[in-house]
């Protein structure tokens, strides 16, 4: 078996798949939120507060269920759920939206603002 080991890109550009398309207005605040992304991920106390938020607003971690059934029925291979249904707010976005609002408080910022197609990403960060 082959290990792949990821690296963050440089300056936000994949190769030759292209990179960060933004409108040049946002490119210092996106600056701004990757730089404190870096320091927050290198700080144990954010982690374990991101830890905590994790366990006790969202409901993490949550359960995998064992699927017999259908199991049985794909040759006795075994198939498990991971339950993200029983998170707060049922959906797995609120994992995106605690992360960003620790990060917003960290900064200094007073409101998020996101960006939601279905409505589950709004419902998120509305929770948060």
């Amino acid at each position: 078996m082959s290990r792949m080991t990821l690296t963050h890109p440089v300056d936000g550009r994949f190769g030759a798949f292209g990179g960060q398309y933004v409108p040049e207005t946002l490119m210092s605040a996106l600056q701004e939120l990757e730089d404190m992304w870096h320091e927050a991920k290198a700080d144990p106390q954010f982690q374990l507060e991101l830890a905590g938020h994790r366990r006790a607003f969202i409901g993490r971690p949550t359960p995998l269920y064992a699927a017999t059934r259908l199991s049985e029925h794909f040759g006795g291979t075994h198939i498990h759920f991971k339950r993200e249904d029983l998170c707060h707010t049922g959906a797995h976005k609120l994992n995106n939206a605690v992360g960003q609002a620790l990060l917003a408080l960290r900064m200094g910022k007073k409101r998020i603002i996101a960006e939601t197609g279905a409505g589950q990403h709004g419902v998120a960060a509305a929770t948060v």
